[in-house]
């Protein structure tokens, strides 16, 4: 008994592994790829104030592409909290919504201290520039910069975030 209880967990743990890679290959294939350089964009923050991709660089970025409303971004938000206390002096976070209620997405950010940069057109994901520019097919969606702006990272996956900014974290 013990032996099939061990075989079946091991098959899992192989299945939930295979399944979790599946998922770049699945949601990100059509990402702008590394080595790409990234579309300049100019948006608001939630104070209204303009930023554009320029005005950020210098730094590694963090472009984390998401909505208040989609299930698997908030299931991401934990994590990506852990991730910007442990990597901010490594990466600038930045936060880009699909959400088209100003409202929601304060609130939200608010209520689950997102105290990093966000940014929104405020229109429907499809509707939006930027989901456009960069390919987006899935949230939450994860490009990762290095400081002369190209893309060094495109995932759907957040465990790839973290390994990569640990792998930044050592240089």
């Amino acid at each position: 008994m013990k032996k099939i209880l061990f075989l079946l967990t091991l098959t899992f743990a192989i299945t939930t592994n295979v399944m979790a890679e599946d998922i770049d290959s699945l949601y990100a294939k059509e990402l702008l790829q590394p080595g790409t350089s990234a579309p300049e964009f100019t948006l608001n923050a939630i104070d209204g104030t303009s930023v554009s991709l320029s005005s950020l660089r210098g730094n590694y970025l963090v472009l984390d592409f998401w909505a208040s409303w989609c299930p698997d971004c908030r299931k991401d938000v934990p994590r990506l909290k852990e991730l910007h206390e442990q990597f901010s002096n490594v990466a600038t976070f930045v936060s880009i919504s699909f959400d088209d209620n100003k409202d929601n997405w304060t609130k939200y950010v608010n209520e689950n201290n997102m105290d990093w940069l966000h940014l929104s057109e405020l229109k429907k994901w499809k509707d939006t520039e930027i989901s456009k520019l960069y390919n987006i097919k899935w949230i939450p969606t994860t490009y990762i910069l290095d400081r002369n702006g190209d893309i060094i990272l495109a995932t759907v996956m957040i465990e790839k975030v973290a390994d990569k900014l640990k792998e930044l974290q050592e240089l």
